[in-house]
């Protein structure tokens, strides 16, 4: 019988890479282990990403930059931050940002998408994935990444990407267009580090693609087969009688050890930005919990 393909995203992906136990209670622990508090930096990226998004889809004549900036005070996210002071300046600092941005792009220069959903499979995975912007340059295809974070990156970032090379790849395939060109856009800095891929180098990203969803995949078929039904669940008939997990549930309340070893945790620095830290007393030890706000630059209050 040939084999059911592994129907992935690159976030899903690279959770594997990052922490095999963290993938599972993101993928397969059903109900979800309750996460922990929201992220600030996240709150600034989903309300830029939102608001770029909603300019490209006015009319022509009102892409203006100050469009741009309404559009983000309106869908402006507050979650994560320290209070509402720091969400303030941050608004602003954001506004200031994705109006500069808007700036330099030509409002007539429409993209082929926006928000775009790409898929595409081969032997082994369905992958599929969504690209904020879809350029053509000549005959060619462009994928446009926004990035927030207060990190500048380099074309080295780029070219590294598995996210990029597979939106790359989908994006050609779907629309029978080339696509070697991936950027990442930089709205805090200005800065695009941008990679022109070949055929050969697109090629071997989706062969990792395949080695990662080929380890995934074992560990999801051994951790449904075992006894508790699909994903470790009770029988139907005793579902009713779980109780779901509610924000602030103890760490005990997730019990590890018949799964660590399919999903083994592990421990880096990376743990103090884990949603499941509080559910993993391995991460806490690793390293401690940041604050929701941490992530963004020092030099604002």
């Amino acid at each position: 019988m040939p084999r059911r393909l592994y129907a992935c995203t690159p976030s899903r992906l690279n959770a594997w890479l990052d922490c095999p136990r963290r993938y599972r209670m993101t993928y397969l622990d059903r109900p979800m282990p309750s996460k922990g508090p929201r992220w600030a930096h996240n709150s600034v990226g989903s309300s830029v990403h939102n608001a770029l998004a909603g300019w490209w889809r006015l009319p022509v004549h009102e892409r203006t930059p100050e469009a741009a900036g309404t559009l983000l005070v309106r869908g402006w996210l507050t979650d994560g931050f320290r209070d509402e002071a720091q969400s303030a300046e941050w608004r602003d600092r954001a506004r200031d940002m994705t109006e500069r941005y808007v700036a330099g792009l030509d409002p007539y220069d429409e993209p082929l998408g926006v928000e775009r959903t790409v898929a595409t499979r081969t032997d082994r995975i369905a992958v599929s994935g969504r690209i904020d912007r879809l350029d053509a340059r000549d005959t060619e295809l462009v994928v446009v990444d926004y990035k927030t974070g207060r990190h500048v990156l380099t074309a080295d970032d780029a070219r590294g990407s598995l996210a990029l090379a597979i939106y790359a790849v989908a994006a050609s395939r779907v629309l029978r267009r080339p696509c070697h060109r991936v950027e990442l856009h930089h709205l805090p800095s200005g800065e695009v580090a941008a990679w022109d891929h070949t055929d050969e180098s697109l090629a071997r990203h989706i062969r990792r693609a395949e080695s990662i969803a080929m380890e995934a995949a074992e560990a999801d078929e051994a951790y449904r087969a075992r006894p508790g039904g699909v994903g470790g669940r009770p029988p139907t008939e005793d579902r009713a009688r779980v109780p779901k997990p509610r924000p602030g549930d103890a760490a005990a309340d997730v019990d590890h050890a018949p799964h660590d070893d399919l999903f083994p945790p592990r421990p880096s620095n990376l743990c103090s930005w884990c949603d499941f830290a509080r559910h993993c007393p391995e991460g806490q030890e690793a390293a401690p919990r940041k604050e929701p706000w941490a992530a963004l630059p020092v030099d604002v209050p």
